[in-house]
């Protein structure tokens, strides 16, 4: 499985590039311009999103969530870089597990997870069906906009923890609402990027959600948290190979 991770990293440039310019060859080099907002609008929301989940999170159960997310990093990268949470799931159980979140708790949720907890999915496919329909001047009423999100967030559940899965539930959807498949194709050529950006959110939503799922069920309290969080970053400390 490393190697296979191994050979997506090293070629997930060169399928960037290669869809980058199928739309600008396409669609002019002005198309770069809507999507670099669609971009940064989706990891706007991203980053708006984990802040607001971790703010509430922490008040409800007095561990500091911001200390989960960065304790998490470097797995977090691991999902960005390579677009799957699969690749990033075995690392993200064993770090979990270090910070004092019982593995029987662990070995539950965060599978579950995988299968009906995909926020960042729900964000980027909502974002790119807006995007579509904005492009096409397809006026879309708040009815149509609510029920959009709903068959999103249904649709999402179970989809496949792989590089541009996402892009199906996004085509499917479109094709539900009568919106152009052309826009599709367009949204194709920045897939890779806006998927990177949802699967670092899945995987950061789903751990934070083990963590909570323990706090709930008192199988961790927020002073073991803060001594597990206190001996993982003083082993980094002495030891940063570890």
């Amino acid at each position: 499985m490393f190697k296979v991770t191994g050979y997506v990293m090293k070629l997930a440039p060169i399928g960037v590039f290669a869809m980058i310019s199928y739309t600008v060859a396409s669609f002019g080099i002005a198309m770069l311009i809507p999507l670099g907002k669609l971009i940064f609008a989706v990891l706007f929301a991203t980053v708006l999103f984990i802040c607001l989940v971790a703010m509430i999170a922490t008040a409800l159960t007095h561990i500091n969530f911001f200390h989960v997310i960065r304790c998490l990093k470097d797995i977090l990268f691991l999902a960005f870089s390579t677009a799957s949470s699969e690749a990033a799931l075995p690392v993200a159980m064993q770090r979990l597990e270090t910070l004092g979140v019982p593995k029987n708790i662990v070995t539950f949720v965060m599978p579950t997870g995988y299968s009906f907890n995909l926020d960042g999915s729900t964000l980027y496919s909502s974002a790119a069906i807006l995007f579509i329909a904005q492009l096409y001047g397809i006026d879309l009423s708040l009815g149509q906009q609510l029920l959009i999100m709903i068959t999103l967030m249904l649709s999402t559940k179970g989809i496949a923890g792989v590089p541009g899965a996402g892009i199906i539930v996004v085509a499917a959807t479109a094709a539900a609402f009568d919106l152009p498949a052309e826009g599709v194709a367009i949204v194709l050529g920045i897939d890779r990027i806006l998927d990177m950006i949802r699967t670092a959110c899945n995987v950061c939503g789903n751990c934070m959600a083990t963590v909570l799922v323990a706090r709930w069920e008192h199988e961790i309290t927020a002073a073991v948290f803060k001594k597990a969080y206190d001996e993982y970053f003083h082993k980094k400390e002495t030891n940063p190979i570890a």
